[in-house]
């Protein structure tokens, strides 16, 4: 059942002060010596120290606290190819996910530009305002070459989240399943609904946590994807089978693992009652999985479901992921989100399900308790511990590789995030409020 009616959400979007950004300066503008301090002549001072060195644009002005949000709309979640205007609306809620979890300041770039090539130029030219790039919501193959060429010829991190977001959250489920339910993930045979950019992402992803490539086996619209197939992009030709091993009804038997990034009920009863038990199945889908919790549950009371719907256990939510790997990679100055950088984020997530949850947390979604187990493997998004183990293993996984621009204490660092949360969440809650919004 859904929280909210259509209108609810029209109105969300729309009273009061339209969209849902706002950009508020943060020093004062009163008198004339605020004035000439924040523009002419004042800020020469700080033009004329940049130039001097160019690091200190990040002590002068917020690009150490500014992430662009990047879209052509041509993948939009649930809605397809809809292009950049009708794209703004997601954008601007991914802004508010960033500040209201981990403090980070976005503006939402919506480009009407198609041609991959075009699109890398125009990111590229807007690389000294911002401390990162997020890409989201571009659709494959493009978006592979896209981030890929921006990684390697920008100087601050990028990060397609419809790609790692998934493969991060879902990852740190995987981990977490493979020890409940006592298998090897080298063993695992895998089995892969969807072939875009979030299906690929995971798969690499998981053959870096130890996944055997020789047994994922990768479906899409056409059917198995395999060598005798000629229609196959090099993405997808990275995961292709030997042969035709037949059709998902045939490959699932004995599969120990369902990823589903793909269309709703395409995963029955009967398939899951084939798997190796208990059965570890991540049917993410939105807004309905591949296969329901509880039809899943029906079938194989043991296994582990995850989906991407709040309403039911192991939400695979990137919320959990992009703005506390972007704050820890902001907060080192991090040239780079690279694969350690990612690994650490669903590492820390991992282990952090694997300890007592708070009450506020369970407080927060209704529940008397919550334990490590077959319906608890990934964090619940509203932890608010997400945002110290997350950011503090990213920024210690930058540091290390060598990706980071500065180092930093990680055990003051730690503490400087809850200081900097709790007030961050105040300034927001009594701004908010002061538009009196019946929400």
């Amino acid at each position: 059942m859904s929280l909210f009616s259509r209108q609810e959400a029209l109105d969300y979007h729309s009273m009061g002060r339209k969209g849902k950004l706002e950009v508020v300066p943060v020093k004062p503008c009163t008198t004339q010596k605020h004035l000439s301090m924040a523009y002419s002549p004042g800020v020469a001072e700080a033009c004329n120290e940049i130039v001097r060195d160019p690091d200190l644009v990040f002590t002068y002005t917020n690009k150490s606290n500014l992430v662009a949000v990047v879209s052509n709309g041509t993948a939009v979640l649930g809605l397809g190819s809809i292009g950049p205007l009708a794209a703004k609306p997601v954008m601007e809620g991914k802004g508010v996910l960033f500040k209201a979890f981990a403090d980070i300041d976005v503006y939402d770039l919506n480009i009407n530009q198609k041609d991959p090539e075009e699109f890398i130029k125009w990111v590229k030219m807007v690389e000294p305002t911002f401390g990162g790039i997020n890409l989201e919501d571009i659709k494959a193959p493009e978006c592979f070459l896209i981030e890929e060429t921006l990684i390697e010829e920008m100087d601050i991190p990028v990060f397609h989240d419809d790609q790692h977001g998934t493969a991060i959250i879902s990852g740190a489920g995987l981990l977490n399943a493979v020890e409940i339910t006592n298998k090897k993930i080298e063993n695992l045979k895998v089995v892969v609904s969807g072939a875009g950019a979030a299906a690929v992402a995971c798969c690499r992803f998981y053959i870096q946590l130890g996944l055997t490539p020789e047994n994922i086996c990768m479906f899409d619209s056409r059917g198995l994807i395999h060598e005798g197939r000629k229609d196959l992009n090099s993405y997808k030709r990275q995961f292709a089978q030997k042969k035709d091993l037949g059709s998902l009804h045939d490959v699932i038997k004995g599969a120990d693992v369902f990823i589903g990034l793909s269309v709703k009920d395409l995963l029955n009863k009967d398939m899951v009652r084939t798997m190796s038990r208990p059965a570890i199945i991540f049917a993410m889908a939105n807004p309905d999985p591949e296969i329901s919790y509880f039809e899943a549950k029906k079938a194989d009371p043991e296994c582990i479901i995850g989906t991407g719907r709040s309403d039911f256990p192991n939400q695979v939510n990137n919320v959990s992921g992009f703005p506390f790997i972007f704050r820890g990679a902001l907060d080192v100055r991090a040239r780079k989100i690279n694969e350690e950088m990612k690994m650490a984020a669903a590492r820390s997530l991992a282990r952090l399900a694997r300890e007592p949850v708070p009450a506020e947390v369970l407080e927060a979604y209704g529940l008397k308790s919550l334990e490590y187990g077959p319906d608890y493997v990934i964090p619940k998004p509203l932890d608010p511990r997400i945002v110290f183990r997350e950011c503090v293993a990213v920024a210690e996984a930058a540091m290390a590789t060598g990706t980071a621009r500065t180092r930093i204490d990680l055990v003051s660092y730690e503490d400087s995030l809850k200081i900097r949360m709790k007030q961050s969440q105040k300034r927001i809650r009594e701004f908010i409020n002061s538009y009196n919004l019946n929400i």
